[in-house]
């Protein structure tokens, strides 16, 4: 999770936001914090300093919503040294639980789903009245093309750009259609409005997000576009180096984007893919419509067309009705990729999915655990040799940020990898960098003129 922090303005209501999930979320706290800056808000960067405190939930890991009521009952000390205090909930456990926030915590004043955060001048001031504001529907409007256009500050260098939000997948164990809501896709030309207005501002890198990003389906010239077809129009985009997107799935991912990557040099070699298991008995049990075979040849496919990218990807352990063998499935399908990073974990139940009702069929806490660790022993294995062979290569830089040290920089290889130096180079610049040093989660190079 992050915190966003702005400098505050004298006279400014103050607005604290606390950011929880994935990297949609960053990109809707800034348009949150974006549209209530029309009302006054200016951000800050704790709770104590706060004239309205946002935080922007994640319903996708385990105990999601337990842990947004305890660090609700944190502010509660504020609150009553401060009743003009407002404290709302937005985000994917606003959406899953509604009225229930309330009820459970009578001190928050609105709560907002995901979808109709463009909403939220008019529920502010609606809390300011002093009455309850709650708005969990899914409208048919862009909330996109409601908000207001973005301040035209200096931004960093890499930014996100949501492209796509909801799924239809439906897969069991997740809860992103009941909180998100169905795929839909936003304008071409929207996104393309918004990479320029990125870019004018010193974004040099944008990264699309979406729940099911390559599930992409605008509206633009000459009819529907694919992820593809944007891809290849915010490459002409000038100033805009980079072009990275996530989350795919596999089911999407169509021979126009597979070959993207081979023929789109701002197209960075970086995929996450998730696959989640390699057992297509469990496959089956989760919903997700391929089998572990397809997943391979797809892997195979995209490497042809870009033999140097990447790959990333998801996987869940102890899913219920998982034995030993399907977990072997598992370990062998990440040995014959061969990943660069992966993120893995223990099942746990989502109220509302299929696989939550499947108490029967649940794996022992400890074998669970036991097989995450085995698992994670392999992918930093697989991690840290894709670094290490990096060792003596060249790539290119996009520098975003000062290091911990002195005179230190740090910025993100083309392949994610992050990477500091200790030459004389500036925020935003992109420099070719010979890799000396591989370290646990980082590398070491020299710029080179």
């Amino acid at each position: 999770m992050s915190e966003t922090k702005t400098d505050t303005k004298a006279g400014a209501k103050k607005l604290f936001i606390k950011t929880y999930g994935c990297q949609m979320n960053v990109y809707d706290s800034e348009r949150m914090a974006e549209s209530l800056g029309g009302s006054g808000y200016t951000e800050v960067s704790s709770p104590e300093e706060a004239d309205m405190i946002l935080l922007n939930t994640c319903h996708i890991r385990e105990k999601a919503a337990e842990k947004i009521y305890s660090e609700l009952g944190r502010y509660k000390d504020l609150k009553l040294a401060n009743p003009d205090l407002k404290i709302g909930v937005a985000g994917c456990v606003a959406q899953a639980e509604g009225e229930e926030i309330i009820r459970r915590q009578p001190m928050v004043d609105l709560v907002v789903g995901p979808q109709s955060y463009h909403k939220l001048p008019q529920l502010e001031a609606k809390a300011g009245k002093g009455v309850k504001a709650l708005d969990t529907d899914f409208p048919e409007e862009d909330k996109f093309e409601h908000l207001k256009a973005r301040p035209k500050a200096k931004r960093a260098p890499a930014a996100f750009l949501t492209v796509q939000e909801g799924c239809d997948k439906f897969c069991a164990f997740c809860v992103v259609p009941y909180t998100r809501g169905a795929e839909v896709s936003r304008p071409a030309e929207r996104v393309l409005s918004e990479a320029r207005d990125l870019v004018e501002r010193g974004v040099r890198e944008i990264t699309l997000l979406g729940q099911n990003v390559n599930a992409y389906h605008g509206a633009g010239e000459s009819g529907t576009w694919g992820l593809a077809r944007l891809i290849r129009e915010l490459a002409k985009v000038d100033g805009l180096e980079r072009i990275r997107f996530t989350t795919s799935h596999p089911n999407d991912m169509e021979d126009d984007l597979i070959a993207a990557h081979g023929d789109c040099d701002k197209l960075m070699p970086y995929l996450h893919l998730p696959v989640q298991s390699g057992s297509d008995r469990i496959l089956k049990a989760m919903n997700r419509k391929h089998t572990a075979e397809e997943y391979i040849r797809l892997i195979e496919r995209i490497r042809a067309a870009r033999p140097d990218i990447a790959m990333s990807g998801d996987f869940i352990v102890g899913f219920p009705g998982e034995t030993d063998q399907d977990f072997e499935d598992t370990m062998n399908l990440v040995r014959e990729v061969g990943y660069g990073s992966a993120y893995s974990f223990k099942y746990s139940p989502r109220p509302g999915t299929p696989a939550a009702e499947k108490d029967d069929k649940m794996v022992d806490a400890d074998v669970a655990s036991e097989r995450l660790y085995r698992l994670q022993e392999l992918i930093t294995e697989q991690q840290r040799a894709f670094q290490d062979a990096m060792i003596g290569r060249e790539v290119s830089v996009l520098f975003e940020r000062k290091g911990r040290l002195a005179g230190q920089m740090v910025g993100k290889s083309e392949y994610l990898h992050a990477v500091h130096v200790t030459d004389d180079v500036a925020v935003g610049e992109i420099a070719r960098v010979r890799i000396i040093e591989s370290g646990p989660n980082s590398l070491a190079g020299v710029v080179l003129r």
